[in-house]
């Protein structure tokens, strides 16, 4: 994302609110707190390179809002990071997480680097000095960040390690998505596309779609993406289309996404491989396409799981699929909502469909903090029934108020925040009405 589009970003994330804020009557003292971030931390983080030479690399934490605990959110390392990116993404976790009510606040970290080209020492004393800058605005009961774009179990634990090396005691609850050997969670890799599947699963229940009749495309091809694919074709859905940065495969037939999965991770090629009982090496019926394509192809769910802004104004009126699957973090612009709207297409937006990987964040916590520790079947049963929980609420709330799913998320949410703003006290409490 270019410096040019991040206040976009931001803008489009916050405009979302006014229509929120009518009907549920938000108080103006609400309103005042939502509309700018409590704290926005920018530094400088000096790393000694191997051959020598020193780097200065800019760094972000933005803690949006922490009424109802302490703040969440993940930290990507991604060479178009900006302040404006992390605040946006700060704002939608402090939504996402009062959306599956749990008790933390919103967050959102970023370093400006192309970690691709950092040897693996570089990366630790990067990830390492970033610690070190943000140590004294985070801590388990105030700032609990994870893992985003381009970071990973290994970086979260580097992270986690200087921060106990700074406090002199061990405080694994400071970070989730740790490797297990440091406190890490079972489950907690595949728990953001695990937990997409299910918000899909529950739609479709709900409108009597049959998972062996639908087919996916999927753009993105990560962890959420890869998890997800996998966890539905296990349900029966028909995965015909993935992509990554580079391009897209796609094949009427279907793909065997941990085929494809498992070439990618060792040649970092996508290569289209077609489902098959017999071989995974058979690309006679895939079709190789680009990333527009893989966006207008005619399926019954699109699932977004790369970044910002995939489908915008410019895009919508071309979307075929029957549904919308938000797995990454604002992916569909509000004018191209409003479009897809119009056109009867429905979007399951990312502040309910994402929650997965919160969630499971927020078990780790609770891991960490008593040392008791999960089994994966527990932690995904948990994970399950909390989603399912809230996102019924949030189906109910769409149809009883005849809105769409995203602002009936949005309800969910901002309803939660700004009762606990007013429950400290608004104009209204201190003018005696």
């Amino acid at each position: 994302m270019s410096k040019t589009t991040a206040p976009k970003v931001l803008d489009d994330a916050r405009g979302r609110l006014e229509f929120i804020y009518e009907r549920l009557d938000v108080s103006e003292d609400a309103r005042q707190r939502l509309a700018q971030p409590q704290r926005v931390i920018e530094t400088a983080i000096p790393v000694r390179m191997d051959n020598g030479a020193l780097r200065v690399f800019q760094g972000w934490r933005v803690q949006y809002d922490t009424t109802r605990g302490p703040g969440k959110g993940g930290i990507r390392f991604h060479p178009d990071v900006n302040v404006g990116e992390v605040t946006a993404l700060s704002f939608w976790m402090a939504i996402k997480c009062a959306v599956v009510n749990l008790p933390y606040g919103g967050a959102k970290g970023g370093v400006k680097v192309d970690p691709k080209k950092l040897s693996r020492m570089e990366l630790e004393r990067l990830s390492r000095g970033y610690m070190r800058a943000m140590y004294d605005i985070l801590g388990p009961d105030m700032d609990i960040p994870a893992p985003d774009v381009n970071t990973n179990p290994t970086i979260m634990g580097w992270m986690a390690d200087e921060y106990s090396n700074i406090a002199r005691g061990q405080l694994p609850g400071v970070i989730t998505g740790k490797p297990l050997g440091l406190g890490g969670s079972e489950g907690r890799i595949a728990a953001t596309g695990d937990g997409a599947l299910q918000v899909l699963k529950i739609w479709s229940e709900r409108n009597n779609r049959d998972p062996s009749s639908m087919t996916v495309a999927i753009q993105g091809f990560g962890n959420a993406g890869y998890y997800f694919a996998c966890a539905a074709q296990k349900l029966g859905f028909k995965v015909v289309a993935v992509s990554d940065s580079k391009g897209a495969v796609y094949s009427d037939e279907g793909l065997d996404v941990h085929a494809i999965w498992e070439h990618k991770n060792r040649t970092k090629e996508l290569k289209g491989i077609v489902y098959s009982e017999k071989s995974v090496d058979d690309e006679k019926d895939v079709d190789h396409i680009d990333n527009d394509e893989l966006l207008t192809l005619d399926v019954d769910v699109l699932a977004l799981a790369a970044l910002e802004n995939q489908i915008t104004k410019d895009n919508a009126k071309d979307i075929q699929a029957g549904l919308v699957l938000e797995i990454a973090n604002g992916p569909v612009t509000s004018k191209a909502d409003e479009i897809l709207a119009d056109r009867g297409i429905p979007v399951l937006p990312d502040v309910l469909v994402n929650t997965g990987g919160v969630i499971v964040s927020y078990f780790e916590w609770i891991q960490n903090r008593t040392g008791d520790y999960w089994t994966a079947e527990v932690v995904g049963e948990r994970m399950r029934a909390r989603i399912a929980e809230e996102a019924a609420t949030c189906f109910d709330l769409a149809e009883n108020e005849n809105i769409s799913f995203r602002n009936a998320a949005y309800m969910q949410g901002i309803r939660r925040i700004t009762q606990a703003m007013d429950d400290r006290g608004n104009q209204g409490y201190f003018n005696g009405d």
